[in-house]
């Protein structure tokens, strides 16, 4: 049995060094499975957890939706970049963040402090995934051009995974692709 497996705790230890603490962003389009992906990466690397969504949410005392509804969508940029330069002051963090998050460029200069990774799934995939979610969901062609405009910004980050595998192999190839973007330790 050669099947390489992260429960290979060396591997994932060695990587975690490696990272020497830096965060790791995770950007795509909703549905591509930022959250779930991010907690099973988050325990492997023995990392903490964020989702700036949930975060923007506590932060608000309401429902992104209704921020949306209620303020509109520019309240909505400001309070998602107040909260990612917030936990950008701490380290060994896996960041699952909103899929807009890449439009404004004020946002990239925090995403470059830490590795981002691409979380990238066609447009079949995502609409079927969010259409299995709760109605607050935006309408399919509204999807359909986000994902137009902001494929070229996702596309900054420094690694692209293909998202349409289970959790664990995504993670899987995400932990074996690090090490191929991460700068050799001098």
């Amino acid at each position: 049995m050669n099947h390489h497996s992260i429960s290979d705790r060396t591997s994932a230890d060695t990587l975690t060094e490696r990272l020497k603490g830096i965060n790791i962003y995770l950007i795509g389009m909703m549905g591509v499975g930022k959250s779930t992906i991010g907690k099973l990466l988050q325990s492997h690397l023995k990392y903490g957890f964020c989702d700036t969504d949930a975060v923007i949410e506590q932060v608000a005392k309401k429902k992104i939706t209704d921020i949306f509804n209620d303020e509109g969508e520019t309240a909505f940029r400001d309070l998602e970049t107040q909260v990612l330069e917030e936990v950008c002051a701490y380290t060994r963090l896996v960041i699952a963040t909103g899929g807009g998050i890449v439009e404004r460029s004020k946002n990239w200069s925090y995403l470059h402090y830490g590795l981002t990774i691409w979380l990238d799934a066609p447009l079949e995939t995502i609409l079927s995934r969010v259409a299995s979610d709760e109605g607050d969901r935006p309408l399919a062609s509204q999807i359909e051009t986000r994902l137009q405009k902001r494929q070229p910004l996702y596309s900054q980050a420094d690694l692209k995974i293909d998202a349409t595998g289970t959790p664990e192999a995504i993670v899987e190839m995400i932990i074996t692709s690090i090490p191929q973007v991460l700068k050799s330790d001098v």
